[in-house]
């Protein structure tokens, strides 16, 4: 008889993986996550200048929509490989692809060629997002993640104000090294890359338990995700330009919906081999959790896009302040997120914090809907640390609930699932309502340009030559107040000018008039007074006196008239001089040159024409007739124009996308009171006690145990061959 006690590896119920080991996992995840959190904070603070050198910060959404597509895409599919494969093999993998992803960025000559390299960086990203927090499941206990907590903090933190320093640096930057310095913002990552991946070479080492099995892998499952998101994120991103009921669109809505029928007849029939086995969601509290991370990334990722370009465009800060102006919402993050997981580790429950999570984000943004340009920015700095606080209590409470609710085998298509839902809500919430946002800016452009309070101070200043003329206040005449300035100044000279016409014409007519009326008048009183005396003297009857003077008046009027013409001629210019000046007063306007003219330098003259002009200016604003309307919202792809440029002049730009951004708010308002809703009523499952791998590991020891008394038994009852696996077999030998 043969003995087998020694035949399966000896196992022990102790912890798999000591308090050293564990640190250098977390060091090689620390590399990779800072890679990732550090990409996200610098391309979100230098967004504004790369769209303005490429001249499309209208198309920011497809840079960001296209980078989330594809990595909520990749999402799960890195969950399910790595369950097969192993996690190192997908991380190592996922940082090169982003590391490549981000060299190729560097070249961009246009957004919608960043938007190519940034989803092809994306499908790197799709790892570095998923696959530490599968990683912590496998090798922490929920219970213990608080006491390691801070170590993934301190990455967050640090990225989050490094990030905008680099960020603003290279953004603002013309040139380093011959390269425009936005480049910078992607070629940084490729040293730091590098750095990551070797950390990731020396550190990140999980132990194993058990064989591999065979598995299937779910190429076709993946595909059919594939064709069911590009469509129905394209059409969220270009459905205003196509019209939603276009046939692209409606082409997009029919391949949407084949995909996704195709996509569960495929899960159903690759079952636990699936991308994304629909056993999952049998699990009330998996489904409940994933319908909260959609509609938590939907509000969050949507709304909080637009808080880097609002600190820009209506603050006025730099790059690099608007990135640390987001430190509130860190902070809050940090806060939260510690003190949740420390009462987490301390009492194992954490029923309330998708409740208060969603409760604080709802808070915070309906604080942000009140925004308006004149509110100082500390205002809205509250309204992030608000959503800060929320979010913190949101991120890790949901991943447990959803790490919880399934079997240890399946930890990494769980926790890969839950990603990837929160993801897709982040992308809709991008393409959506980045979409909205700069659909709806032109309308609110035009309506803050159309009122009067506006229009009126802004027009008053664009008239002004000293504002006008100002360096800082070209780019914004040039773009905007030019082509509504102009063509009052001119319609005002046209007018002057028929008005300076007719006064001149007016004075020489009435001058000749009356020149010619005074020289009748003294030479038929110079011949009348002569026939009289030739009546009276006798040698002219008085009969015929009045014929005589007729004639003789007649004879000598034209020489008269000719010799009084100097003197009219003289007398012209002076009463010319004192109609224009009459004229010029009740018109509001001065006389150069001899000309009617406005001085615009002048207030009351300028007011005065600003206040004729405002009311119909707004009536033609109001009916979109007027190239005014043109003028106001001629582009949004270029907001540069804005910097330094005077208040009055920018405040209808500023008033129109303040009030497109609070819309936005608002939606991310009424998202998360319905996560709020659902929250109230989510149940969660108790944490567990154990590591993923302690599991793995106990149950393996277990497994053996009960190989080797199995195998002890049957020597002991004389058995030829010693049992396999569960069962024992006994045959004869041959």
């Amino acid at each position: 008889m043969s003995a087998v006690s020694t035949a399966a590896p000896e196992r022990t119920t102790g912890a798999v993986m000591s308090h050293r080991q564990i640190m250098l996992v977390i060091y090689g995840l620390m590399a990779g996550m800072f890679l990732s959190a550090l990409d996200q904070t610098i391309v979100g603070t230098a967004i504004r200048t790369i769209g303005d050198d490429l001249h499309g910060l209208n198309q920011q959404a497809w840079v960001t929509t296209a980078y989330l597509i594809t990595s909520t895409i990749a999402t799960p599919i890195y969950g399910k490989l790595s369950d097969i494969f192993g996690r190192r093999p997908l991380y190592i993998f996922a940082i090169t692809v982003f590391i490549l992803g981000s060299l190729m960025s560097s070249f961009s000559t246009s957004m919608l060629m960043l938007a190519g390299f940034r989803a092809f960086q994306g499908i790197g990203a799709g790892g570095l997002m998923s696959l530490p927090l599968a990683i912590m499941g496998d090798i922490l206990a929920p219970r213990e993640r608080a006491k390691y907590q801070g170590y993934f903090l301190s990455v967050f933190g640090v990225s989050s104000i490094g990030g905008p320093l680099i960020g603003g640096l290279f953004a603002g930057a013309g040139q380093i090294l011959f390269i425009s310095g936005w480049r910078w913002v992607f070629l940084v990552n490729v040293p730091i890359g590098i750095i990551a991946l070797g950390m990731v070479f020396a550190f990140l080492h999980l132990p194993k338990f058990g064989g591999r099995k065979r598995v299937r892998i779910d190429w076709w499952g993946a595909t059919a995700v594939v064709v069911t998101l590009v469509p129905l994120l394209l059409v969220a991103e270009q459905g205003r330009d196509w019209g939603w009921a276009s046939i692209g669109s409606i082409a997009c809505y029919v391949t949407g919906a084949v995909g996704l029928v195709a996509f569960l007849v495929i899960e159903t029939l690759m079952k636990d081999d699936a991308i994304i086995p629909l056993k999952l969601f049998r699990s009330r509290v998996f489904s409940t959790a994933t319908v909260l991370g959609v509609l938590v990334g939907f509000g969050m990722f949507g709304a909080m896009l637009t808080l880097p370009l609002y600190m820009q465009i209506v603050e006025g800060l730099t790059p690099t302040a608007s990135g640390f102006a987001t430190l509130p919402m860190v902070a809050g993050l940090m806060i939260s997120s510690i003190a949740s997981g420390q009462i987490v580790s301390h009492t194992g429950r954490y029923r309330i914090f998708p409740v208060t999570g969603t409760a604080f984000t709802a808070i915070g943004f309906l604080w942000l809907t009140t925004m308006t340009i004149d509110k100082p920015l500390w205002y809205m700095m509250i309204g992030m640390f608000l959503i800060g606080l929320g979010l913190g209590q949101l991120m890790q409470t949901l991943t447990l609930a959803s790490q919880n609710s399934v079997d240890v085998r399946d930890m990494g298509v769980a926790t890969s699932a839950s990603t990837f839902f929160r993801q897709i809500g982040g992308t809709l919430g991008t393409a959506i309502l980045l979409s909205v946002l700069f659909s709806t800016m032109p309308g609110n452009i035009l309506t803050a340009t159309a009122n009067k309070a506006n229009l009126t101070s802004a027009l008053d200043a664009a008239l002004t030559p000293s504002v006008a003329s100002a360096p800082a206040n070209k780019p914004i005449m040039d773009q905007l107040w030019n082509k509504i300035a102009n063509p009052i100044k001119s319609n005002v000279q046209k007018g002057l000018d028929t008005a300076t016409t007719q006064v001149r014409s007016a004075v020489k007519n009435a001058v000749t008039t009356q020149t010619n009326a005074a020289v009748k008048k003294a030479v038929t009183q110079q011949v009348t007074a002569a026939v009289d005396a030739q009546v009276q003297a006798g040698a002219l009857p008085a009969s015929a006196a009045q014929g005589v003077i007729d004639q003789q008046v007649a004879a000598a009027l034209p020489a008269a008239e000719q010799a009084a013409q100097s003197q009219a001629s003289a007398a012209v210019p002076g009463a010319t001089s004192k109609a224009l000046a009459s004229t010029a007063s009740k018109a509001h306007a001065s006389v150069v040159n001899g000309r009617l003219t406005v001085d615009w330098s002048n207030a009351s003259e300028r007011r005065y024409y600003v206040g004729k002009v405002v009311p119909t200016l707004v009536k033609q604003i109001d009916k979109g007739s007027s190239t005014t309307a043109n003028a106001s919202t001629s582009t949004t792809s270029d907001t540069s124009f804005l910097k330094g440029a005077d208040p009055r002049l920018s405040r209808p730009f500023l008033t129109g996308f303040n009030v497109s951004a609070v819309q936005i708010y608002w939606v991310g308002l009424i998202v998360i009171l319905i996560a709020f809703i659902i929250a109230l009523f989510f149940k969660v499952p108790p944490l567990r006690q154990r590591s993923a791998l302690q599991e793995q590991a106990d149950n393996a020891s277990a497994k053996d145990a009960v190989e080797v008394a199995a195998g002890s038994a049957a020597a002991e009852a004389g058995a030829l061959d010693a049992p396999t696996g569960s069962s024992v077999t006994v045959g004869s030998r041959s």
